[in-house]
């Protein structure tokens, strides 16, 4: 898409926006919105930052049940998430409620289009100024008095809602070619559990004769495999508890894996906490290579995953929430990693589990009566050899599915910064869509439509 720029700019005079269109202004933000405090006196339509998809300002339904009083809020109302904004979790409000939590509620002033501030504040210059002003360590914010006098670009209120009508229209196809490749993947990841589901259960061999394996949820396996329990074939070990008071005792201080480290598949090393513990615990908690970690708890998605530890950090412990399954030699890590991500196990750990509103857990006792198909070693080899290379090939379509998703995001983000700042000038573009929503707010606004 080629679009003209203005004819003339003058310097914003802030480094994070530069030129702007000569005849625009810059003004403090609370002169556009105002701040809106006054807490709502019951509870009829609910918002957390839970349900905010972060720089989509797409607003995400959940069963959640909100505690506390909200600050109330107006359809066409403006909710920015003032804790992390790195996040980036803003919306235009579709309907009346009720702001739970940490958030900015803002309504736009007369003559202001809402929909142009949206765009406004999901400019990634805008976000990292806003969370370069945080107050808290662990749980940062930005405050209103910074955040109000935040520059605002602020052109004719015709030339808003064009740019909102512009920028609605164009990032919605971009949204819709990300939802494309989201599909891509869940389809990928689906193709790639069924290839793990049948190799795991059926083997390589089409031909060769199957026995009722005895437990409902499996199925069918080769005449030839055994199926018996875990327990039978490794044992578990548990891992260190967060928050221990060892008051004057000397400890010592070493990484240790938590849920959120144990992927499908592999250890995300990417952020490993330390933890104390003493020294006569360390050989305890520590984990060896060749050993299965499993996740005790969490979403369903991470509830009994396995992968199998390397001892990419030596020594390396594991938080009670991580089970370390250690086989024998009738089991290889590998085989018992890969069928914790079959339809079969993932069916299993899901009805041995305890489920809560968004968290499930599953006991050491229910993980090890897993019932395991058992091939001999030699032939887990063989099918664990012909799924590294069937499974190569569904990661590598991953990779190309969420390049082409950062691609899109990086078009979107440069699209808006450069339309709510003048870099291009949409003034004579003509919208293909229906644009009633966008009438009604500008009457709302006290405005005329113009064509």
């Amino acid at each position: 898409m080629s679009l003209p720029q203005y004819p003339e700019y003058k310097d914003s005079g802030h480094p994070h926006i530069s030129k702007v269109p000569s005849q625009w202004e810059i003004k403090p933000l609370k002169h556009c919105l105002r701040l809106i405090t006054e807490k709502a006196t019951g509870k009829s339509s609910p918002i957390a930052l839970e349900n905010i998809e972060g720089w989509s300002a797409r607003y995400l339904p959940s069963e959640s049940d909100f505690e506390g009083v909200g600050i109330a809020f107006r359809q066409g109302d403006i909710l920015f998430g003032k804790l992390r904004p790195y996040l980036a979790k803003v919306y235009q409000a579709e309907f009346a409620g009720e702001a739970i939590g940490d958030f900015h509620v803002m309504r736009p002033v007369s003559g202001f289009i809402g929909r142009y501030a949206l765009y406004q504040f999901l400019q990634e210059s805008f976000i990292s100024v806003v969370d370069g002003a945080t107050h808290g360590a662990k749980m940062p914010r930005v405050g209103w008095e910074f955040m109000g006098n935040m520059p605002f670009v602020v052109p004719r209120p015709e030339e808003q809602l064009q740019i909102a009508r512009f920028l609605s229209h164009e990032t919605a196809k971009i949204d819709a070619l990300i939802r494309e490749q989201e599909r891509l993947i869940e389809l990928l990841q689906e193709k790639r559990q069924a290839v793990i589901s049948h190799a795991v259960t059926k083997g390589l061999d089409p031909d060769v004769p199957m026995k009722d394996s005895g437990v409902q949820w499996l199925g069918e396996v080769p005449a030839h495999w055994r199926v018996g329990k875990l327990r039978w074939y490794a044992t578990i070990q548990g891992g260190v508890a967060k928050g221990k008071d060892y008051q004057d005792q000397k400890t010592v201080s070493l990484p240790y894996l938590r849920v959120a480290n144990v992927q499908a598949g592999y250890v995300d090393l990417t952020e490993v906490k330390e933890i104390a513990v003493l020294e006569s615990e360390i050989e305890r908690y520590s984990l060896r290579h060749g050993d299965v970690l499993m996740n005790e708890g969490g979403d369903n998605d991470k509830l009994g995953r396995g992968t199998v530890w390397r001892a990419e950090i030596e020594p390396c412990l594991h938080q009670n929430h991580v089970f370390a399954i250690r086989p024998n030699g009738h089991l290889t890590p590998e085989w018992l990693a890969m069928f914790t991500q079959s339809s079969r196990a993932r069916s299993y750990f899901f009805l041995n589990s305890k489920q809560s509103t968004n968290l499930a857990s599953i006991s050491s006792s229910n993980v090890m009566n897993l019932d395991l198909p058992m091939p001999s070693v030699d032939e887990q080899e063989r099918i664990l050899q012909f799924l590294e290379s069937e499974l190569q090939q569904f990661t590598d379509l991953q990779k190309q599915a969420d390049k082409g998703i950062q691609l899109l995001l990086e078009r979107r983000s440069a699209l808006i910064s450069a339309a709510v700042t003048g870099k291009i000038d949409v003034r004579n573009w003509q919208p293909p869509v229906d644009e009633s929503a966008f009438d009604e707010e500008v009457r709302q606004a006290g405005m005329e439509v113009t064509a």
